[in-house]
């Protein structure tokens, strides 16, 4: 006999109710596409090991681990800002933070010692403040919410069955060439005011910016809790899940455990790959190399200077960017199909032209801003850059304009009475 489902209350729950799943009756495994996700991943990462390295293989599986990792706990960064600003509503915010508390303890570790399995010198990902990630942080905010995802959320919600997230990825991947194309004039002719590291620029060394940094975000968490009991806001709606060793692969995965996890992979990725993980660069050279097949000069633009411009020559399977972003998309199909909720949808035409208007605003402004809210706010952040606080800072006042624009394409936005966020 089927267990019965359990009752939800209808009236908001207490702000301070951290419980982000419920045990329920799933949907049954989608086992055909289980197996095509895994002889899928079986054969990519066959591919990457021949054709490039195994240092690639090991991060196309780590992008497998992190597709899976957003996927089963829908981990948001532009639900958690829009949550944020509407209603006031601090869970994915507060996931956020502990995020940062542990890749910012590690990153510290790793920095200042200088380790990497790979035997070079890790690098930090801390990059100017000036105009360019003023405005493109910003257009990134707007870009992410009529989106509905963000370059992460783009990529795992198509490969959880998003069918909107084909438009989103496309038209992102316009906006990253031409972003790409427009960066010498952002990048040199806007004002900047230089990079700054509170590690590397203040004297205080690793282990005092460490300090520095957790002390911020204690302030920060402490603020959230103020905010969330001025505001009462409604909860997250919990993800079902189930009991026993299925909810690893079944069930849904508890927030705060998945902040812990990005943590760490991101960590292990610095070490791998040498730099934090990021996702937009290889949107850029993507379709850059799309272009150049049918003649454009891409490698004539200021941006693929350097080493960005070998990767215009050799294949996609040697870019760690690109990796792991077939890693996170095979990896979030497959958790989907554990869980049996891959299940494309038609497009509305609303938001059909949010997706495509997101998408384009989403990849300028992460080719202005040095990343998205992986590369530019998670490892910024995690880096002890100051470039990282100023996105977060812009993409939320881009956020707050976005959902002025929203109900224009027929997106709802949160409200204070919902009984879920």
């Amino acid at each position: 006999m089927a267990k019965p489902q359990p009752v939800l209350e209808t009236t908001t729950p207490q702000w301070n109710n951290k419980s982000t799943t419920f045990i329920t009756n799933l949907s049954p495994m989608q086992k055909n596409f289980v197996g095509a996700g895994i002889i899928a991943a079986i054969i990519l990462l066959i591919a990457i090991v021949n054709v490039a390295s195994w240092k690639q293989g090991t991060l196309f599986i780590l992008g497998l681990l992190l597709g899976a990792t957003l996927l089963y706990a829908r981990f948001g960064f532009t639900s958690a800002f829009r949550r944020f600003v509407s209603v006031g509503n601090v869970q994915g915010i507060q996931a956020h933070l502990l995020m940062f508390v542990v890749s910012t303890t590690l990153f510290a570790l790793i920095l200042g010692t200088g380790f990497t399995f790979t035997g070079g010198a890790p690098s930090a990902s801390v990059n100017p403040v000036g105009v360019s990630i003023i405005v493109g942080a910003f257009l990134f905010g707007i870009g992410m919410q009529l989106g509905n995802g963000c370059a992460s959320g783009t990529l795992y919600n198509l490969g959880g069955g998003s069918s909107s997230m084909v438009l989103t990825l496309t038209f992102f991947i316009v906006g990253s060439v031409l972003g790409a194309y427009h960066a010498p004039f952002w990048m040199e002719d806007m004002p900047s005011f230089g990079s700054f590291s509170l590690a590397e620029s203040t004297g205080l060394g690793y282990f005092g910016a460490w300090v520095v940094q957790l002390l911020i975000f204690a302030a920060i968490y402490g603020i959230t809790i103020m905010i969330a009991k001025k505001k009462r806001p409604p909860m997250m709606k919990p993800l079902p899940t189930t009991t026993g060793w299925k909810k690893v692969i079944r069930g849904s995965w508890p927030l705060f455990a998945a902040a812990v996890i990005l943590a760490v992979l991101n960590a292990i990725t610095l070490t791998v790959k040498g730099s934090p993980w990021g996702i937009t660069s290889a949107f850029a050279l993507w379709g850059a190399k799309v272009i150049q097949f049918f003649g454009v000069d891409v490698a004539s633009w200021g941006y693929f200077a350097g080493s960005k411009g070998e990767a215009l020559t050799t294949t996609v399977l040697a870019d760690s960017t690109s990796v792991m972003n077939f890693g996170i998309l095979i990896g979030a199909f497959t958790a989907a199909a554990f869980q049996g909720t891959f299940k494309p949808k038609k497009i509305k035409p609303g938001v059909a032209w949010a997706s495509i208007l997101g998408g384009l605003l989403m990849g300028y402004g992460a080719r202005l801003a040095f990343g998205c809210n992986i590369g530019a706010y998670f490892g910024g952040i995690s880096s002890f850059s100051l470039h990282g606080w100023v996105w977060m800072l812009m993409a939320m006042i881009g956020t707050g304009a976005a959902l002025l624009i929203r109900p224009l394409f027929g997106l709802s936005n949160p409200k204070s009475k919902d009984s879920f966020c």
